[in-house]
C-alpha cells in the first residue's frame, strides 16, 4: 500500500505526539510524580519536541489550507 505526501506527514505528526506522551508517561514513572504534573509536564514537553523538529513546519501538507 502506497501512502500519498499527505498522509506520511499526518502520521509523523502522529508519531510524535505520541513519542511526546511516551516521554511524559515514562518521567511520570520514573520520576513517581502525581497525574497532575505528569498532564502538565506533557503539556509543556509536547510544544517542544514539536519546536526542536525541523521538519513540523510542514503540518500544511495536510491541514485544512492543503492542496
Amino acid at each position: 500500500m502506497k501512502l500519498s505526501a499527505k498522509h506520511k506527514s499526518a502520521i509523523k505528526s502522529y508519531l510524535r505526539a505520541v513519542a511526546a506522551s511516551g516521554i511524559t508517561v515514562a518521567l511520570a514513572i520514573v520520576g513517581d510524580i502525581k497525574p497532575e504534573y505528569a498532564v502538565l509536564l506533557g503539556a509543556l514537553i509536547a510544544p517542544f519536541i514539536k519546536a526542536i523538529d525541523p521538519t513540523s513546519s510542514k503540518e500544511a501538507n495536510y491541514g485544512i489550507d492543503a492542496k
